[in-house]
């Protein structure tokens, strides 16, 4: 299945959640779509994050993320390099 990242910028007074709870109802919502949130990464000044998403389509992504009140600034279509599978 595809892979995704997802770049998003929060506006100025937004807090990036840390809270567990909120993350979880995220990824049931994302399963109604047939999308797996992988992990994230956070800039340090917390406005800006880039999160990998498995999913079929940038469609389904996002879907997800207007059910979640998510911003989307950019999806793109990678592919995974792993210096430790390919020994």
């Amino acid at each position: 299945m595809p892979r995704y990242i997802v770049e998003r910028t929060f506006c100025e007074g937004s807090e990036i959640s840390t809270d567990g709870g909120a993350h979880q109802a995220a990824v049931d919502r994302n399963s109604d779509h047939g999308v797996t949130w992988l992990h994230s990464y956070v800039t340090l000044d917390r406005r800006k994050t880039f999160c990998v998403y498995v999913a079929e389509s940038p469609e389904a992504v996002r879907k997800t993320a207007r059910h979640n009140s998510l911003p989307i600034d950019r999806i793109t279509r990678v592919e995974m390099l792993d210096p430790y599978l390919s020994r």
